[in-house]
């Protein structure tokens, strides 16, 4: 019997009280990363049986089994009741004995999860380029290369009472510009979405206006070739709709003062917002490679923009110490293969991108469409390294923190961020190869309320504890043995009073103890989370039935929120100058930034009526006549607006309308 007590014996309680609270770890400098204030810190040293006791413990027999397990169960129920004991994981693994269960077993490094079982379809519109395939075929054998070490080992986790060692984050973070104080939010803009995709996006959509012509056959009578100014006018309308939301964007050119907008109808006309939309362009069609020929590049279409953004960016603002990867999702109106399944979000398909995102302002720094994987055989393992591996890339060696979410995080993900200098926290799934056998819920069994358990291996650090539900969690930047107690829930001293009764009735208020590791990833995980926010108040952009414009729009979109949080950030709060409202947000930003792109454009129609407002009086004399206009007859504009229908094939060069012979020629022009 004291062979088996000494198999099962795997935990060694500890207590502490309010005295052992630490003012050194809340707010000092040596702190992983920021937390809140309010909470309450205990640091619990880790101590080790006396051999003495273990000598004793082993003579003791069923009895001193019966009385170490109700010791434990003590301890639980202090903890559940807001206590301030902690319960350690020692080194032994030789651990409590169960029964095999069929839905832990692992035949892989990671099992089937809600997580990480995005899939798509082979035939998707969207797939990888042969290279890109290649490198991520590389990427995948250098990361299975990479973890040989074999994490699972009985021996390869310890005791709780390493030393974490953390270097300090000296990297140069921050805004980078050169902006001045009289910088407007065009220039911030600009800084992201620079004026030469402005002059790509004309030339290619010049271009892909006479490649559609010459293959209908026919020209387009309503097309002519657009310019810069007009493609600054035609991205601020699209602005401006996200604010001013309408069903159809034919309601912004209505005739009813309710519902159109006078501002629109003075910039471009209904059918010009429509011929730009309709032939808008980034690439090169003709030089597109198809599917299977060498060079195939899912993404061609948007390419050029995502050369441009990426660059800019990543330069316009230098990482700050913590950073946080998650994914995001692109809303769609249409289906397209390409089109993720995410069960755990509140939009359950759209088109995912990976973020990497400031954890405190939502800057983002960086994106990965996600297009599906190259094989079906690929394992989640490979698409999480990848992911993090292209995020993370040119911070080695900077000592950031990141956290993620359990997607991504696993034992050798950590070990190989740690080698390179980066620090990891997040949670994970307890069936994943290398995670400690004796934290898996089948070892552990039921925990109350704040109880958790911890293994370390040097910087790494294994937790389980129940909070809401119960949670595995790993972590390179976090030391064992230290509890946050937070502000809890509050509950009622009497049962069943009614809610009137109730509010008068005294109240308990207590705190829920959670590990240092849990605490750092509530408080760092929602950087993605808060870049969502800003990008889904205002859309940019209309639905359509071409994928790649979504993520045009998603892109534009990503650089209004970082331009917005640019210029927040280097201003100090201090609004530009001409604002005169209490405080500058990002309404007030977009509002602005659209007014600036549009600037005094109008496009052909505002032309025309200034011109036939300004030379009224004797059109003649500057150069209006009448003269024939085509061969085939359109409808006089004159009789338009007086709600007739007369065609004719005469009209005015000048003002570009068709006018019937007579008098409809000096009404017009008056």
């Amino acid at each position: 019997m004291a062979t088996a007590r000494k198999e099962r014996e795997l935990f060694t309680i500890l207590e502490t009280n309010a005295d052992a609270e630490s003012a050194a770890v809340c707010g000092g400098h040596d702190h992983p990363v920021n937390l809140s204030a309010d909470v309450k810190w205990f640091e619990i040293p880790y101590k080790k049986p006396d051999s003495d006791e273990e000598e004793e413990g082993d003579e003791e027999g069923e009895d001193g089994l019966a009385a170490a397990e109700a010791e434990a169960a003590d301890a639980a129920r202090l903890i559940a009741g807001g206590g301030c004991n902690i319960i350690l994981v020692t080194g032994e693994t030789n651990g409590i004995k169960h029964d095999e269960d069929a839905e832990y077993a692992e035949d892989c490094y990671y099992s089937t999860s809600t997580n990480c079982s995005d899939t798509t379809s082979n035939d998707s519109d969207v797939d990888f380029s042969d290279l890109e395939e290649e490198e991520e075929r590389r990427r995948c054998w250098s990361f299975e290369e990479d973890s040989v070490e074999d994490c699972s080992a009985p021996d390869f986790w310890g005791e709780p009472d390493q030393v974490i060692s953390i270097e300090p984050f000296t990297a140069v973070c921050g805004p980078q510009h050169s902006l001045g104080d009289a910088a407007d939010t065009r220039d911030y803009f600009r800084i992201l979405f620079p004026d030469s995709l402005f002059e790509h996006m004309v030339e290619q959509t010049n271009n892909y206006a006479l490649y559609r012509q010459r293959r209908a056959g026919k020209s387009d009578p309503h097309w002519h070739p657009t310019d810069v100014r007009e493609m600054k006018a035609y991205m601020g309308l699209n602005i401006l709709m996200g604010i001013n939301q309408l069903p159809d964007t034919g309601m912004y050119w209505a005739s009813d003062i309710f519902i159109g907008n006078a501002g629109f109808k003075k910039t471009m006309t209904a059918r010009r917002f429509e011929k730009l939309t309709q032939y808008l362009q980034l690439c090169d069609r003709d030089s597109e490679p198809l599917r299977g020929e060498r060079g195939y590049d899912g993404l061609f279409k948007i390419r050029p923009l995502l050369d441009v953004v990426e660059n800019t960016m990543w330069d316009a603002y230098m990482p700050n110490r913590t950073l946080t990867i998650d994914k995001c999702s692109i809303v769609t109106k249409s289906r397209f293969s390409s089109a993720q399944h995410m069960s755990s979000k509140p939009l359950r398909k759209g088109l995912k991108v990976w973020m990497l995102c400031d954890s405190r302002s939502g800057y983002c720094h960086r994106t990965k469409i996600h297009v599906g994987r190259p094989s079906e055989d690929e394992a989640a393992a490979c698409l999480a390294y990848t992911v993090v591996t292209s995020l993370l890339r040119g911070l080695e060696g900077q000592y950031h923190h990141l956290f993620m979410d359990s997607f991504f995080t696993s034992v050798p993900l950590l070990q190989r961020l740690l080698r390179q200098g980066l620090y990891a926290c997040g949670p994970t799934l307890p069936r994943r190869k290398g995670y400690p056998e004796v934290l898996r819920p089948r070892s552990v069994g039921k925990l109350s309320l704040g109880e958790f358990y911890q293994c370390q291996r040097g910087n790494l650090v294994a937790t389980v504890t129940q909070d809401v539900k119960m949670m595995s969690c790993l972590s390179t930047n976090s030391a064992p043995g230290i509890v946050g107690i937070s502000p809890g829930r509050q509950q009622h001293e009497a049962e069943g009073e009614s809610e009137n009764d109730s509010m008068d009735s005294t109240t308990l208020t207590f705190g829920v103890p959670r590990p240092l590791p849990l605490l750092l990833y509530q408080d760092n995980r929602r950087g993605v989370d808060l870049c969502d926010q800003l990008r889904e108040c205002y859309q940019v952009g209309r639905p359509c039935k071409k994928w790649w414009r979504y993520f045009l729009w998603f892109y534009v979109n990503l650089c209004i929120v970082n331009a917005y949080i640019i210029l927040k950030e280097s201003r100090a709060g201090t609004p530009p100058t001409g604002f005169n409202g209490k405080q500058f947000t990002q309404r007030h930003f977009r509002v602005r930034l659209a007014q600036q792109l549009i600037g005094d454009y109008q496009g052909a129609r505002g032309m025309e009526r200034a011109a036939r407002k300004r030379h009224a009086d004797s059109p003649i004399e500057y150069g209006h006549r009448l003269e024939r206009m085509s061969e085939r007859s359109r409808r006089c504009r004159n009789c338009t607006n007086k709600g007739l229908r007369h065609e004719s094939v005469f009209g005015c060069k000048i003002c570009n309308v068709h006018l019937c012979r007579g008098g409809c020629f000096s009404e017009f022009h008056k």
